[in-house]
């Protein structure tokens, strides 16, 4: 019997386009589907046509040799209909493309041919930068030194000598990928000529050996605002490693850490300071100065019986806000002071000696540690009973 013409099989003419025999094959190959028509066998036989006809047309140069010559141009080992001589059409090469048309872009070809970029993105970098609490609450600008890649300034990033762009790889013909059919099924792999790239550099740069980037430490001027804390993260885009053969920069993270500080303790906005105080100056009250995070002095008045363990706030004087400058007081966090009451060490006779005559002169002066034993004279009374 023999064949019918390929077009009329797609229902096309001949002048009609390569998106117009897809879209033709795609409407035939759903309608025909042996999922769609199951124990049809004229149905089956239809569905092998449509393929056979399609792995032919979609193919410029088999294409170009059905024109002139018809069936002829495939017999006797002309290439047959389904690449590797084998009859029946090629089932896995056409279904792959009809999966490919409808979920490529979904699954990230980017309008690429094969689903490959010619040019990949560069890498994001991670860089861990510590900042005193100072710099924190002033922000900075601090210059780092980044390790990695750079675009290649002798190709100007396309990794080829003189600037030159890439050519078509002639194995895959910009496909990126290569396929081999074995009856119904079609295996896909990358293509070991450009590694799936698409493109080949027939004369590398001596500079970057074709990749489009070299291995360079550069400086970065970094602008680290006021307000920053442990755990902040600056994003920086474009400042990662460069891209293959042009390909767009990675991005840049900068994971702030806040030292310790010797005097001062930060949660969130908030600062806390512990200060010592005489036991002269908590008995009869008095003044105090406390250092603050800009670098002033604040003076406290200290009430007379002053505990340990008592917290005072100066409004404003805590942390910025993040993004806000150091000098809006505005959204500050307050300052607390706690107070501690030191007892004095290494004292002289003379000292003593004062000392055990206010003990002994005091009356109601201590009215903690009354109460304290006051509830363990209760505590025993109650055991007793």
């Amino acid at each position: 019997m023999a064949k019918r013409d390929y077009y009329d099989v797609l229902g096309v003419t001949k002048a009609a386009s390569a998106d117009e025999i897809k879209k033709a094959y795609r409407s035939k190959a759903k309608e025909l589907h042996p999922d769609r028509n199951r124990d049809c066998k004229v149905s089956e036989a239809a569905f092998k046509e449509v393929n056979e006809a399609y792995d032919c047309l979609k193919d410029g140069q088999r294409k170009a040799a059905y024109d002139r010559f018809g069936h002829a141009a495939f017999e006797n080992g002309g290439g047959g209909f389904g690449r590797g001589g084998q009859p029946g059409g090629d089932f896995g090469s056409a279904f792959a493309d009809v999966f490919e048309d409808l979920f490529g872009d979904f699954m990230g070809r980017g309008g690429q041919p094969g689903g490959r970029s010619r040019a990949s993105r560069g890498q994001d970098l991670r860089y861990n930068l510590r900042v005193t609490l100072e710099e924190a609450y002033n922000g900075l600008q601090k210059t780092i030194t980044l390790p990695g890649s750079v675009a290649c300034t002798a190709c100007n990033g396309t990794g080829a000598e003189g600037a030159v762009d890439p050519a078509t790889c002639p194995t895959c013909a910009g496909m990126g990928k290569v396929r081999a059919s074995q009856g119904f099924f079609t295996v896909e792999r990358t293509c070991p000529t450009c590694g799936g790239q698409g493109q080949i550099i027939k004369n590398p740069c001596t500079s970057c050996h074709g990749a489009g980037r070299i291995e360079k430490d550069r400086s970065l001027s970094v602008n680290i605002p006021a307000g920053v804390e442990t755990g902040t993260r600056i994003r920086l885009a474009g400042e990662g490693e460069a891209g293959m053969r042009g390909g767009p920069s990675g991005d840049l993270y900068i994971f702030i850490e806040v030292k310790e500080h010797a005097i001062f303790q930060r949660d969130g906005k908030m600062l806390a300071c512990a200060v010592p105080v005489s036991m002269a100056t908590a008995t009869l009250g008095g003044e105090i100065e406390v250092p603050t995070i800009e670098g002033g002095r604040s003076r406290v008045k200290v009430p007379a019986g002053t505990q340990t363990g008592r917290q005072m706030r100066l409004r404003g004087k805590g942390m910025p806000p993040l993004r806000h400058g150091a000098g809006m007081q505005g959204d500050h966090g307050d300052m607390l002071i706690e107070l501690t009451v030191e007892t004095p060490v290494n004292l002289t006779a003379r000292q003593k000696e004062l000392l055990r005559e206010f003990e002994a002169i005091q009356a109601d002066n201590n009215p903690q540690t009354s109460g304290f034993f006051q509830k363990i004279k209760n505590f025993w009374d109650e055991m007793k009973g």
